[in-house]
This record gives C-alpha cells, sequence and structure tokens, in this order.
C-alpha cells in the first residue's frame, strides 16, 4: 500500500519589517500591529477545516502575543524564525528557542531564519534544534541563489535540513511570492507535480500577505491580489490540495524520516 502523500503547511509569523526594505519607516509598534493582523484570519481558517500547520515565530512576537502564541501551540506546531526579523546574531538561535519554549510550554524542535538566511549547521545543532527550514533551493535574483543546495530533505551531521519546495527538474519556487503572482490554475498544477514526484510538498506564507498594505509604498509583485482575494485563493488551493494529501506538521515530518 503506496504511503499517503504529506503537506507541510507553514507561516513565517513576524514582525512586518518588509517597508524597511524600500526606505520607507515603520515604527516598531506598526509592525508587531500589522505581523499580527493576519494571524486570526488564517488560524480561524486553519482550525475550522481542521488543517495543521508549522508557524515560525520571532521570539520577539512571541513575547508581544504571548497568549495568542501558546493558544496556537494547542493545535500546531510552533517553531522558531530567530530572535528578531531585522537583526541576527548566532546567541539569538538559542534565546529564542528558550523563550518560545517558556511562553508555550512546549519544546521548540524548528527553525526558521528570518528571509531564508545562511547559518552555519553546528550553531544551529548547539542551539538545540532537530531541523532547520532555511533553504529555498531555487534562484531569487536580487536575493540568493540555492540552485547548488539539494532540491529535497537531507541530514547534515544529525540536523534534518528541510527546504521549502520547488517544481522537480527546473526549481520553480513554490513560496508565497510565486503563489501571489502566477495563475491559480498553473500554481495548483505546479503543486501536485511537486506533491507527486516527492511524496510531500512544503509550503510557507505569512499572514500579513492577507491584509491590506495599500498604504506602503511596496511593488506591485509584493502586494498583488489585495487581501481577501488573496485569502480566498489560498483556502481554495488548500482545499484543492487536501485531496492529494494529509496536512502534518513539519516536526511530525521530520520524526517519521529520522526514526
Amino acid at each position: 500500500m503506496q504511503e499517503q502523500k504529506k503537506i507541510l503547511l507553514s507561516f513565517d509569523v513576524e514582525e512586518f519589517d518588509l517597508p524597511i526594505e524600500y526606505k520607507q519607516n515603520i515604527s516598531i509598534d506598526q509592525q508587531l500591529e500589522f505581523g499580527y493582523k493576519g494571524l486570526p484570519l488564517v488560524t480561524s481558517f486553519l482550525d475550522a477545516e481542521k488543517i495543521i500547520s508549522t508557524f515560525f515565530t520571532t521570539a520577539f512576537f512571541a513575547e508581544n502575543f504571548a497568549n495568542e502564541i501558546k493558544k496556537l501551540s494547542s493545535n500546531h506546531e510552533i517553531a522558531s524564525h530567530a530572535y528578531y526579523h531585522s537583526s541576527f546574531k548566532n546567541e539569538d538561535l538559542k534565546n529564542s528557542k528558550q523563550k518560545i519554549e517558556t511562553i508555550i510550554g512546549k519544546q521548540i524542535y524548528g527553525l526558521r531564519m528570518p528571509r531564508m538566511r545562511r547559518v552555519a549547521t553546528n550553531v544551529v545543532i548547539e542551539a538545540g534544534y532537530t531541523y532547520n527550514s532555511s533553504i529555498n533551493p531555487t534562484l531569487i535574483p536580487g536575493r540568493y541563489n540555492h540552485l547548488n543546495a539539494p532540491r529535497k530533505f537531507f541530514i547534515e551531521n544529525s540536523l534534518m535540513q528541510f527546504p521549502v519546495s520547488v517544481t522537480p527538474h527546473l526549481r520553480i519556487p513554490l513560496f508565497w511570492l510565486a503563489f501571489k503572482n502566477l495563475p491559480y490554475s498553473l500554481f495548483l498544477k505546479l503543486a501536485l507535480q511537486t506533491i507527486r514526484h516527492d511524496g510531500y510538498l512544503c509550503l510557507y506564507f505569512h499572514p500579513w500577505e492577507f491584509i491590506d498594505l495599500s498604504g506602503f509604498k511596496l511593488p506591485g509583485y509584493v502586494t498583488r491580489g489585495g487581501d481577501k482575494k488573496l485569502f480566498e485563493k489560498l483556502k481554495k488551493l488548500l482545499k484543492d490540495l487536501s485531496s492529494e494529501g494529509e496536512f502534518i506538521t513539519m516536526n511530525e515530518f521530520v520524526n517519521s524520516h529520522t526514526s
């Protein structure tokens, strides 16, 4: 009997500091406000549909929304998105893990670095993580070139390295910007091609994508789709994928492939 395909849905929960990249001022209070706004919208749908997910949160965000993150941990996996979204030092890995664990009362296993930043494997292991999902194994012009990285999950020392999904062969990225900008039918076709080839699909989004960002001067490829329209597109995707595989957390998948 063929093993059921797995869908690994994740969200990066963070301070909304994207305007800073485009030379716009945004206060830390506004970053937190806009980082949080879309979270109840996303989680209410996931819980209603009994779709489980992994939420990578910065420790700073978790500190400011401790009750919400703890409540979220009752139905979903919480993982680390480092301590702050705009700055990083190596000790942030251990400190963020410990802070989030204190808030939710559960162990943290996974890491995703903000903006898929590179971080030394030994530093991640020493901080106590068992998996790292900080590789987008494709070419994003102006950001990174990871075409030489393994496309599927692999073990490096004792750490599971878990790249986000790209298509076989051409490595077309299936991350949030692709979902926002590709026609729905094409994105779904590529996602189905990937899950049928790999046996799993690893997708990630941000709650702030699904709110009104028209007050910021951001490129069209970042804001395209609008808030409600894009959220309806996401709901359709998750319902369409649900007939193809089972939604599980990142840590559940890692455990099933390392035990």
